[in-house]
């Protein structure tokens, strides 16, 4: 199920701080200077084994004259429209604002589960003080500090709580359908694409950007194999989401790669790949989705004798750390290659659900362990003694061993790539977890 929290307050009451502890990663821009968060920022939230996108949005001011804050106002509004729950936060240090009370008449009348967190609460006066945003009338309130971390946990497992609540993204589709998401930036060609391969006009096509507002579900046929299509919305470099449209169309693209068992990432040829179509890839590869690279407006290109296979290197490249997907020429206009496409995605959906025996497992993996030892690590001989897959929905696999921490990102690759050399995970992102004999 797809659960999306945005965080709402006015400006510099510590969203963007309390956004990166969630990600546990600096993605987010943080200043003391008001209106720093222009951009959405977007990441996966995971706590107590429940995963949910997290949405930071700009500091809110109503009905004011600046250009910058209209548009973030503007965003905001559809960030709680698109929001399961909202995290609103305001600031002990300077109480209780008029800006404070605008955003929470705003928040009351969406009817969505709202979280307020009270933030810079790091000291005893500061819980007393704090203790006036129960005027606000918010049933869940909570005393937290972003930048120690204190009063975190208490917040996300109120998230938790009301992911149980929510059932409005229950999945009407059969689990065990395939569902493949056409994604990638606006005016690739995703809708002739989908028109295509349904062979009718399903969705508009125009050579406007942004006319796919929404994701668009089709049902499908092919080679007695039935799956979903899901169309979504372009997703455009933030800098370029003028209207909020597009905003709304991102958060869309972002519960469509929820939805999805495959994703298949449309690049246009002329352009390459773009840093935007790289930030959705790698959002697919963290989410553990099957991927399919599809490189549209093949036939327009200048080829020479070797253009695809040179293309595909640079794109494997670009693609890297994880780069083992399958790349697919095409041109939609003249329908080459687009069929080749749909069998590639049901490959790697195979791939997905690929379950490998325990003895075979073993009798490859503790081979190749064999062949290269971990390296010794402050005089300790690591000892890898068994491996098993995991039931999850990602291929997953647990190597048992005496000193875990010890092992590192280069034997880890290793590892992985004996896998994939092994047994058939084209397409699919791997997890590796060591453990404690």
């Amino acid at each position: 199920m797809s659960f999306t929290v945005a965080i709402t307050g006015r400006p510099n009451v510590g969203k963007s701080t309390f956004f990166n502890r969630l990600l546990e990663q600096r993605k987010a821009i943080v200043d003391d200077i008001s209106g720093v968060t222009r951009d959405r920022q977007y990441g996966v939230a995971e706590w107590a084994g429940k995963s949910f996108n997290l949405i930071d949005t700009g500091g809110f001011v109503p009905q004011s004259e600046d250009v910058f804050e209209r548009e973030i106002a503007k965003q905001v509004n559809i960030a709680i429209d698109e929001a399961n729950a909202i995290i609103f936060m305001v600031d002990a240090s300077t109480g209780i604002t008029n800006l404070d009370e605008a955003m929470a008449d705003l928040l009351r009348r969406s009817h969505k589960p709202v979280l307020l967190a009270v933030n810079k609460v790091d000291n005893h006066s500061r819980l007393m003080e704090a203790s006036e945003f129960y005027s606000l009338g918010f049933e869940h309130i909570f005393f937290i500090s972003s930048i120690s971390g204190s009063g975190t946990g208490e917040i996300l497992d109120a998230v938790n709580a009301t992911m149980k609540e929510d059932e409005t993204d229950a999945n009407v589709l059969d689990e065990n359908t395939p569902k493949f998401a056409i994604i990638g930036q606006p005016n690739v060609g995703k809708s002739s694409l989908l028109n295509a391969l349904v062979g009718q006009e399903r969705t508009i096509v125009s050579d406007i950007a942004g006319t796919t507002r929404d994701t668009i579900h089709t049902h499908y046929n092919l080679f007695n194999k039935e799956f979903v299509l899901i169309d979504t919305a372009g997703i455009r470099r933030k800098a370029k989401v003028h209207e909020d449209l597009e905003f709304y169309s991102v958060i869309r693209a972002i519960k469509a790669i929820d939805e999805a068992d495959v994703c298949m990432l449309l690049l246009d040829a002329g352009k390459g790949i773009t840093a935007q179509d790289l930030a959705i890839y790698s959002l697919a590869v963290t989410k553990g989705k099957g991927l399919v690279v599809l490189v549209n407006k093949w036939d327009l290109m200048e080829k020479e004798t070797n253009t695809a296979r040179d293309y595909e290197k640079d794109l494997r490249q670009r693609l890297a750390p994880f780069n083992d997907v399958p790349i697919i020429f095409i041109s939609v206009l003249e329908k080459q290659r687009i069929f080749k496409s749909i069998e590639a995605a049901i490959e790697v959906f195979d791939n997905k659900h690929r379950k490998v025996q325990t003895s075979k497992l073993n009798d490859i993996m503790l081979k190749a362990v064999e062949q290269y030892h971990p390296p010794v690590v402050r005089g300790n001989a690591v000892k890898i003694k068994y491996v098993t897959q995991l039931p999850t929905r990602t291929p997953t696999f647990a190597f048992f061993c005496n000193y875990p921490d010890d092992i590192k990102a280069p034997y880890r690759n290793y590892l992985e790539n004996k896998l994939r050399e092994n047994f058939d995970f084209k397409g699919v992102p791997v997890r590796l977890f060591f453990r404690k004999k």
